[in-house]
């Protein structure tokens, strides 16, 4: 377990996070749904094993009125089917093959199912999501980012 931050990036080039920043911005500025953006952010965090992105979506996914049961069971969302919705699905599906893109890439039956859930515009901005949090990601594992002080 790391003990301490190695650096912090913000103080070290605050630019450096204004660029990812960007990313973010476009991100949010779309029509997928906040809900939806937090899901794919913690199953790509949890993939990625970021405690610090863990806590900070899975604490914004509650503040959004996330169901903490779907929470809890996210990491396995194929086992409970019933839980989310297609457009979660196909969504989480194509989370783990672009988080995970050196196992096998992405494959036609993943994007098939995206591009029925999803119009053009929509799965831009999805995969830009999905490649934001693995962006930062690997930028707070990297340095061991500390968790933030909570109330």
């Amino acid at each position: 377990m790391p003990s301490s931050e190695r650096l912090s990036i913000q103080e070290v080039d605050a630019s450096a996070y204004e660029a990812v920043g960007g990313l973010e911005h476009y991100v949010r500025g779309g029509d997928l749904e906040p809900g939806l953006l937090e899901l794919v952010r913690i199953r790509a965090s949890q993939l990625n094993g970021c405690a610090y992105c863990l806590d900070m979506h899975n604490h914004d996914a509650r503040v959004e009125g996330e169901d903490q049961r779907r929470l809890d069971t996210l990491s396995a969302w194929r086992e409970v089917p019933d839980l989310f919705s297609a457009k979660e699905v196909a969504a989480l599906a194509l989370t783990e093959a672009v988080t995970r893109i050196s196992d096998e890439g992405v494959s036609d039956r993943v994007w098939d199912d995206v591009a029925m859930q999803f119009d053009e515009k929509q799965v831009v901005r999805l995969l830009l999501a999905i490649a934001t949090i693995n962006v930062w990601n690997r930028l707070a594992v990297s340095v061991h980012q500390r968790l933030p002080e909570r109330p």
